[in-house]
């Protein structure tokens, strides 16, 4: 549940912080200067403007400022940090990384959405050992009295362990389907930003891991040796190697998802369903059993 709220919170942050960065590369493109954009957005309320702008009067760097902010502004950080570097263009740089946020956390939304019902159904399925007590005890049964007995201590600790280990397995196979906070692409992001920059592609690939230890991918390595071979531009076809990254994670996701209705029948059938029997069809027989006279 923690896990799940703090990817909830990232998710979230990565919105924020693609809505700001969007109305930044509008204010730089519009001719204003970087200082002044950042001033006109700590004015609107903005309070990472309002940190960049008290780092900047305190002679520090804005890219130092974003970094420290953590989360989705490291990235924006690294971003601003590469293009100021190489001469790149800020504004065309931060929007497109702000499409590349929002891709991301679409796809990770996406991802999430399709795993809302079979976990929905997970959690109920895990309750119904403790409904067909409670069943047992509205039909008049007394299971409660029978779990009080050896025999019914024994069932009651086998489909307690069993319930237990129902809870576990499934959160563990939730958990494997959960989309990573990871941006796929995002090196070849950061690397179509240091080139727009007209600087060598090794000059880029050192800026780039200077600023971020970011090292390129085999796909983007990939990339990069079809620009040299064709003599194709590679801002272009990293970017477009990037945004089909982000697809395919967002497929893979969907994808994982839809199996887990399938894989979650695992710790249906082989613990919940004995849990019960144990905890639910066990006390109301041992029930019957001991307020039944044996008769000669």
């Amino acid at each position: 549940m923690r896990r799940r709220r703090s990817a909830d919170a990232a998710a979230s942050d990565a919105v924020a912080v693609a809505g700001v960065v969007q109305r930044l590369a509008v204010l730089l493109q519009a001719g204003i200067a970087p200082t002044a954009a950042w001033r006109h957005l700590g004015g609107a309320g903005d309070t990472t403007a309002d940190a960049v702008c008290e780092r900047l009067d305190a002679g520090g760097s804005a890219s130092s400022a974003l970094t420290d902010r953590g989360g989705a502004w490291q990235q924006i950080g690294v971003a601003w940090q590469v293009a100021t570097v190489v001469g790149a263009p800020l504004a065309v740089s931060l929007r497109g990384l702000a499409e590349a946020l929002r891709d991301a956390h679409q796809a990770r939304d996406d991802v999430r959405s399709a795993l809302a019902e079979p976990q929905t159904t997970a959690r109920l399925i895990a309750w119904l050992p403790l409904v067909a007590l409670g069943l047992g005890a509205a039909l008049g049964f007394d299971p409660f009295a029978a779990l009080a007995t050896p025999l019914g201590a024994v069932c009651l600790f086998a489909g307690g362990l069993l319930m237990f280990g129902a809870y576990r397995w499934t959160r563990a196979l939730v958990a494997r389907a959960q989309p990573g906070e990871e941006i796929p692409g995002l090196d070849a992001e950061v690397i179509a930003i240091a080139l727009s920059g007209g600087v060598s592609i090794p000059r880029a690939l050192e800026v780039v891991a200077a600023a971020s230890g970011l090292e390129p991918t085999p796909e983007t390595e990939s990339v990069l040796a079809l620009s040299r071979s064709a003599g194709a531009p590679a801002v272009e076809l990293l970017r477009a190697d990037a945004a089909a990254r982000r697809q395919a994670a967002r497929t893979e996701g969907r994808l994982r998802a839809a199996s887990l209705s399938g894989r979650l029948l695992l710790p249906l059938g082989v613990c919940t369903l004995p849990a019960f029997l144990l905890l639910g069809v066990g006390p109301m027989f041992l029930s019957v059993l001991t307020t039944t006279p044996l008769t000669l």
